[in-house]
């Protein structure tokens, strides 16, 4: 008699621990190959350093170029038409005094740094601050017109409103066509600090979407 073929029979309970096992590693194992580890990382941004303008000139010292560059942001006076001023004042001598006691990197007469709150002509700070102010002032007064701003810090706005222009001095009359000449331009915009910086391109183009003109 032939012997029938004997079919295995599977007993579920048999697999029961394998199955249990294999749920628990499971989630485990995929946890390794899907999890932050194997994820590609983010890429972090910095902040670009900060830097002044290529065109702007410089004094040769960084920290008087900031000190230029902030009172002119500040201000709203162009730090090109601040370094002009300075090197046909005093060439960036912090202690550089004038036959008349004009004293420091823009030269303030003792007057006008008081005016505008200079209590130490020879500190670089305070008078950059204090001759910013000034320009911004006479730039305001005489509409952006540059060679009578010049004339003003020169020989006085009184002078200038005397004479009904630049006054007929031999001395200002250089002084104003040598800084002209240098600044290269006959009119400078009176704006807003915000609206300045914008302007005389004071910020990199991804700065400017967060600045109003308003």
């Amino acid at each position: 008699m032939k012997l029938a073929r004997s079919i295995p029979h599977f007993r579920p309970f048999k697999f029961a621990p394998f199955a249990m096992l294999s749920f628990f590693l499971l989630p485990n194992i995929t946890g390794v190959l899907f999890g932050r580890t194997a994820a590609p990382a983010a890429i972090v941004s910095t902040p670009t350093e900060e830097a002044i303008p290529y065109d702007i000139p410089s004094s040769g010292s960084s920290s008087i170029d900031w000190l230029i560059f902030r009172a002119g942001e500040r201000e709203g006076v162009d730090p090109r038409f601040i370094h002009a001023v300075i090197w046909q004042e005093s060439k960036y001598e912090p202690n550089g005094r004038s036959h008349a006691g004009a004293q420091g990197l823009m030269q303030l007469m003792p007057a006008t740094a008081e005016r505008f709150g200079c209590r130490d002509s020879n500190d670089p700070e305070e008078n950059v601050n204090a001759g910013t102010k000034y320009l911004s002032w006479l730039l305001k007064r005489f509409d952006g017109n540059v060679a009578l701003t010049l004339a003003g810090y020169n020989a006085g706005e009184g002078a200038v409103d005397k004479y009904q222009g630049i006054p007929p001095y031999t001395e200002t009359q250089n002084y104003v066509r040598l800084i002209t000449s240098r600044y290269g331009k006959a009119y400078h915009p009176v704006l807003a600090p915000e609206a300045a910086k914008l302007a005389f391109h004071l910020v990199s183009e991804s700065d400017q979407f967060g600045i109003s003109i308003n």
